[in-house]
């Protein structure tokens, strides 16, 4: 009972022994509750530092226990003493925060681009700035399917932006589809409140909060090489238009199968056939579309047998003239 006021159990059992009888020493206390003369001297320098056991006034060899009503307002009032104590701690902390967030704030207006170099440098922007974000966070995800690191990481983030009442949207590639991994975490966030939909292929990873700061990768090729955060409200503003482009023309994540055109070809492949036309290679269009290189190699070869072209860039000029998409 006296645990949640911050004595241990063998100092209580010691305390309640001596109420019980007053005229017990050392050698009857450890034979009343059988514990060895070390336990019991530690239990007393234990309670004689809460200021609950004193020498007695008659007889200086033994101990008084103090009554049991001001051993519990005692107690108390140490544990008011620490909790002032802590939560002067806590303000000091505070303080020392705001300090450390001015000196390392860099000066300049809001318009400033500023440069994030690597991945933890990324995360550490992105976690310190979904603290602040009151509205919405819209996402390019491009690269295909989620790793298990990359869900496990990103959930908890999703998880309290979601409960704030956040709205999501995140775009995946089509790709994703396929991925178990992917689709659970998507299903996921739908359950939340999230809203996910794919396309072929995106610019480049990116993501707006509150439709005023936009953080997009450095090179779309290279995510690991960082990120350039940017404040301008007109390119903000250019980059919000730019996804709502592309959300509209994206498929909900549970929706069925878009059916092929007149052609034949799912959007994938006419987004394979866009890429073919401008000299991309398999690598570079199994990157866009998020999927393997053996995969890009089997679209370009049932693409240029629909088409009956000899060469992958055969294909891509052949579907530009048949006016499949506008090159």
């Amino acid at each position: 009972m006296f645990d949640v006021l911050g004595m241990d159990a063998t100092a209580e059992v010691v305390y309640r022994e001596m109420l019980a009888h007053p005229q017990d020493g050392v050698a009857d206390l450890m034979y009343r509750l059988q514990l060895t003369e070390q336990a019991v001297l530690t239990a007393l320098d234990t309670l004689s530092e809460l200021a609950l056991v004193r020498h007695s006034s008659e007889d200086l060899q033994r101990f008084h226990a103090v009554d049991a009503h001001l051993a519990a307002e005692i107690l108390l009032a140490r544990q008011r003493a620490e909790l002032a104590a802590q939560q002067q701690r806590v303000q000091e902390a505070q303080a020392a925060v705001v300090r450390i967030k001015s000196e390392f704030t860099h000066e300049g207006g809001g318009d400033e681009l500023q440069r994030l170099k690597g991945v933890d440098r990324v995360r550490d922007y992105l976690a310190n700035l979904y603290d602040r974000v009151e509205d919405e966070v819209l996402t390019f995800a491009p690269g295909g399917a989620q790793t298990a690191a990359n869900v496990r990481n990103s959930r908890p983030l999703a998880e309290d932006l979601l409960e704030h009442g956040v709205r999501m949207r995140t775009v995946y590639l089509d790709s994703a589809r396929n991925d178990p991994v992917t689709v659970a975490h998507a299903d996921w966030l739908a359950a939340l409140g999230g809203r996910i939909r794919t396309v072929p292929a995106l610019p480049n990873r990116m993501i707006i909060c509150d439709r005023r700061i936009a953080i997009v990768a450095a090179d779309s090729d290279d995510t690991g090489a960082g990120a350039v955060v940017l404040q301008t409200p007109g390119v903000v503003s250019s980059l919000c238009a730019l996804f709502e482009s592309v959300w509209q023309s994206a498929r909900p994540m549970g929706a069925t199968a878009v059916p092929a055109d007149e052609q034949g070809l799912s959007p994938q492949q006419m987004e394979a056939l866009r890429l073919l036309s401008l000299g991309h290679t398999d690598e570079s269009v199994a990157a866009r579309l998020g999927v393997s290189a053996r995969t890009a190699r089997r679209i370009a070869t049932k693409l240029m047998g629909h088409l009956g072209a000899r060469s992958r860039f055969q294909a891509g000029v052949q579907a530009a003239a048949r006016g499949l998409f506008r090159p």
